[in-house]
């Protein structure tokens, strides 16, 4: 079965909701929607888009979020999809920049998990200021912290990649293996327009270090 987790939102709103559908072969036409997961409203301080699924053998958790009150995990049934407690989590937070962090991606490497986040604005072209951020644990449910000790949930987060050279705003990423070991994705701009970035990851230092 093949499942996605996706969300509708207005830009810069709190009036969010993430849905899940799925697929028996992820061919076009396939796909039945299985409907809301979870939403979010003004009666929230946070909000629900940005949705990444984390399956630690037969634990499943979904985390999500993007700026108010940072990055949230609810637990989620491997038999529904659906979240199997109404407990909402907070694993990063930031108060500096508005709170401007969103776009959670969680990996395990060795014996850590890495919580990916993106920090500042998005979406304004040469002008974006995103940039990717990491903390690790050694458990699926936290706590985090960055490479200096200061936990996610107090603003930590290492720098994995920012703007540099003509690369402007690079963010909204995740992990995945491949042959050729760690690959980061993410999107970001030039002076001609919007591009998808993909780079090796190198773990050797116990911290992810773009190749």
């Amino acid at each position: 079965m093949v499942q996605v987790y996706y969300a509708a939102s207005s830009f810069g709103s709190q009036n969010s909701a993430i849905f899940l559908a799925a697929s028996t072969t992820g061919a076009v036409g396939s796909w039945s929607n299985y409907g809301l997961v979870t939403s979010s409203s003004t009666s929230n301080n946070y909000n629900a888009i940005d949705p990444n699924l984390i399956i630690d053998g037969s634990n499943w958790y979904l985390a999500f979020g993007s700026w108010w009150t940072g990055i949230k995990r609810i637990p989620i049934s491997s038999s529904t999809g659906k979240p199997s407690s109404s407990t909402v989590t907070a694993i990063a937070q930031r108060t500096a920049a508005s709170g401007a962090i969103e776009a959670p991606a969680m990996y395990k490497y060795g014996s850590y998990w890495y919580l990916f986040t993106s920090w500042d604005v998005c979406c304004q072209g040469t002008s974006s200021t995103y940039n990717i951020r990491v903390g690790r644990s050694s458990s699926v449910t936290g706590s985090f912290v960055d490479k200096s000790g200061v936990a996610l949930t107090a603003g930590g987060g290492t720098l994995v990649l920012s703007t540099h050279d003509a690369i402007y705003g690079p963010g909204g990423q995740d992990v995945y293996d491949d042959g050729d070991g760690p690959i980061l994705v993410y999107h970001y701009y030039t002076s001609s327009g919007s591009w998808l970035g993909i780079n090796r990851l190198d773990f050797s230092s116990g911290w992810p270090v773009v190749a």
